[in-house]
């Protein structure tokens, strides 16, 4: 583990094309400064997981608009009219995933399961091409789970060991993430001795984590 690097170094291992987790919800517990890293080295192509595309020129709305990326897996994209755009005109792939399911897929590729199972989407496009297994009488879609090569996730706190604590909103996909990529590249609002963090509060294990950037 890489401890208190800077962005440009901890991103620079990312290479054209690769998937990405970027953790945060409408931005709130995007790691706002791994993204400009990411921009700054002129990253392209990108397949981009997240909860949404947040709005233009924040969060994962600023490669949107920069044209970094090739796809982005979400859940949806209405707060950013520019991810709609390039959509409608062909400029970039969107799979848009019910968000209970886009958390269960994240958490299965984490917990090394084959798959989730669940009913929301029959019936609608979401279940186009999508193998189904019934089970008791009911039908149920199976879900790939969903694995990155790298993911950027924000935490409130880490401490010299990287275990992280994350706050309200951040905590809904920055955890998940943490355990369903490769690489994992994490930004800390603070660096705090160990100690500091009780265990009860570690929500993100230093274990998982690759790089941990700090504040400026």
């Amino acid at each position: 583990m890489k401890l208190a690097c800077q962005p440009a170094e901890a991103v620079a291992q990312i290479p054209d094309g690769a998937t990405v987790m970027i953790g945060g919800f409408m931005a709130v517990g995007t790691p706002e400064r791994l993204v400009d890293a990411l921009l700054e080295a002129g990253r392209r192509d990108l397949c981009v997981i997240g909860n949404d595309t947040a709005r233009p020129g924040v969060g994962i709305g600023k490669l949107i608009v920069e044209r970094r990326c090739r796809k982005v897996i979400v859940s949806h994209i209405g707060t950013n009219p520019e991810t709609q755009r390039q959509m409608i005109a062909g400029e970039l792939e969107v799979e848009l995933v019910p968000q209970g399911t886009l958390a269960e897929r994240v958490r299965a590729a984490g917990f090394g399961l084959g798959g989730v199972l669940t009913p929301t989407g029959l019936g609608t496009i979401a279940a186009e091409g999508k193998p189904t297994l019934e089970l008791d009488g009911r039908t149920f879609l199976v879900e790939r789970p969903l694995a990155a090569d790298f993911a950027l996730i924000l935490a409130k706190e880490a401490d010299y060991h990287a275990n992280l604590s994350y706050t309200l909103t951040a905590y809904n996909f920055n955890p998940l993430m943490a355990m369903a990529a490769r690489t994992v590249i994490a930004e800390a609002e603070t660096i705090v001795p160990v100690g500091m963090i009780t265990p009860d509060d570690v929500d993100t294990p230093g274990v998982l984590v690759d790089y941990l950037v700090g504040t400026p």
